[in-house]
């Protein structure tokens, strides 16, 4: 059978970098959202964090789809079409893949056009009899598959924990518009991370070789090179908490000193010690999780975790009516 893969761009809008940094940087607590860590630099290191001996959640993820394929292929249709919110790693989706019975086709959506294109692409050369439609969207929006896809049963994919960076109402919002776009009869098997030792969630972004620490202060180097920007990264260091009351790790970048930063041409006063929130990863109980997943539309059907209950991979299903 040829290698059949398709694209389709649904044309949607592409973030400011310029805008919304300034506005971060003008704001009373200085903040920069995460998507803007993933230059190619930053999704090389990315990358290589997914491989760090303290980072636990992508080989615990991958632990849980292999271990609990058996379980997995009990509760997900045969010959699905699998969508996946966000382009990244195959790794995941070919673990996932082979828990199922004879998966259809493969959707991934993603904003990024050129990475999202040379993904499809890769993923339908190396699996020639699996149909590769590619969506250029942006997957926290719901979208109208009526048109592209038939009628074969649809199971949502959004793994590593990417839910965790999302706001609570921000992932009850996603999850509303995940159950509108798989619709009636529709399933979604989610990643997320789990509530635990302090000391193992800080580590694990906060490692001891550094790499973290260089896809977090990546950020100043791109806004250096993309936005004129005179950011010295002596000057600022990787900072790693849990916040308790939130129940989410925290990124940060914090001056070390008194300074003034040129992005722009516009100056950007820090106080010794303020920093920049960059990045949120919010964590979860199980019951908490799947309490969640009902108020944005779904049903748990299964909860499924590693031995040491470090990270969870959630079965759900669209809720009926």
């Amino acid at each position: 059978m040829a290698v059949r893969a398709s694209f389709i761009d649904l044309k949607p809008p592409v973030a400011d970098f310029r805008a919304e940094i300034l506005a971060g940087l003008s704001a009373p607590r200085k903040i920069s959202s995460a998507k803007f860590f993933y230059d190619a630099e930053g999704s090389r290191l990315f990358e290589r964090i997914g491989d760090l001996a303290a980072y636990y959640l992508t080989r615990t993820e991958c632990g849980i789809l292999v271990d609990q394929a058996d379980t997995l292929r009990s509760m997900l249709p045969a010959d699905a079409t699998v969508i996946e919110f966000g382009s990244g790693s195959t790794r995941k989706i070919d673990l996932l893949s082979a828990a199922l019975d004879d998966m259809r086709g493969y959707v991934p959506i993603d904003i990024s056009r050129d990475y999202l294109r040379d993904c499809a692409e890769a993923y339908a050369i190396a699996h020639p009899n699996l149909e590769v439609t590619a969506i250029c969207a942006d997957f926290t929006q719901p979208i109208d598959l009526g048109n592209i896809l038939d009628d074969t049963p649809r199971i949502g994919f959004f793994p590593g924990s990417t839910i965790g960076n999302l706001s609570p109402a921000g992932a009850r919002a996603f999850l509303r518009d995940a159950a509108i776009t798989l619709g009636e009869g529709g399933h979604l098997v989610v990643g997320a991370d789990l509530q635990k030792d302090r000391g193992r969630l800080i580590a694990a972004y906060d490692d001891d070789e550094g790499v973290t620490a260089a896809f977090n202060l990546n950020l100043l180097t791109r806004i250096n090179n993309e936005l004129d920007g005179n950011f010295r990264l002596d000057q600022f260091k990787h900072l790693a908490f849990f916040n308790e009351d939130e129940a989410r790790i925290e990124m940060h970048l914090q001056s070390l000193k008194a300074q003034t930063v040129l992005v722009s041409g516009r100056p950007f006063d820090f106080a010794s010690g303020e920093t920049i929130h960059t990045e949120n990863s919010h964590k979860y109980t199980i019951g908490g999780f799947q309490d969640m997943a009902r108020e944005g539309g779904f049903v748990p059907v299964a909860s499924l975790t590693d031995a040491e209950n470090l990270f969870s991979v959630h079965v759900l299903r669209v809720s009926a009516g």
